[in-house]
């Protein structure tokens, strides 16, 4: 039995793709999903092959969502934005389908990845950590910690941190981590408010205090909430700037 999940706000979307399913017997749907909180979820639970993915939906998009999964299953996304459709074959998607779509281009998309099951030639889960960004992501970051979704508005970001292949968003009730990278918060964030003050930190400046000397002409940041944050001699120009110093 192949599982699949059906993850859509719009009923009549899961509709079709349920009633197109009809003709293959050999995949089987274990649940429908009106969100990606709930997507997420059923994901963990159901462990399936492959998902039907639409990219605009309400709480976190398709692609926020994928970000959770450790290891997403394939996935053939079915949105009406087009835009979209370069940045879903770059996350190694099976497929891209373009509402309304067509019986004809559904199986074509379909028999492809069940052909690519038989020959074990599957692709490679998405791989979504440097991808464009969609407009509501330069205001919030979507991270899961233990079984829950957290949404970070920007604002409330003190400092990211690089952290191996993770960075630690830093705000005032701990940190999080997430499997960005550093140069994809630089460029997506306002860089009036948030300064790449160091090859491993960037900065909300709404959060600083005042800048301190520190050992060898170096300096640190000293924060808000007390904690001090290294600045490299760019970095520091940098800032500087920024700041009209």
């Amino acid at each position: 039995m192949i599982k699949a999940i059906l993850i859509d706000d719009e009923p009549l979307a899961r509709s079709v793709v349920r009633e197109y399913l009809q003709a293959y017997p050999e995949v089987t749907i274990v649940q429908e999903c009106n969100d990606g909180f709930e997507g997420l979820k059923a994901v963990s639970q159901h462990q399936p092959d492959l998902i039907f993915l639409d990219i605009q939906m309400p709480k976190i998009n398709g692609f926020e969502m994928l970000e959770l999964i450790d290891q997403p299953p394939s996935v053939i996304f079915t949105t009406a934005f087009d835009e979209y459709a370069i940045r879903a074959f770059e996350s190694q998607a099976v497929d891209y389908l373009l509402k309304p779509f067509s019986k004809e281009r559904f199986d074509k998309s379909l028999r492809k990845w069940l052909s690519a099951k038989s020959a074990g030639t599957v692709a490679a889960p998405p791989d979504l950590a440097d991808r464009a960004q969609q407009p509501e992501e330069s205001n919030r970051v979507v991270v899961k910690k233990g079984s829950n979704i957290v949404i970070i508005p920007v604002h409330n970001i003190h400092f990211i941190e690089a952290f191996d292949d993770y960075v630690k968003i830093h705000t005032k009730d701990g940190f999080y981590l997430k499997k960005k990278t550093m140069t994809y918060f630089e460029k997506t964030f306002d860089r009036k408010q948030f300064v790449r003050i160091h090859r491993s930190f960037l900065l909300n400046i709404q959060e600083l205090t005042r800048i301190e000397p520190a050992e060898k002409d170096n300096h640190v940041a000293l924060l808000k909430s007390g904690a001090k944050v290294p600045l490299s001699a760019t970095g520091y120009a940098r800032l500087r700037e920024v700041l009209g110093m």
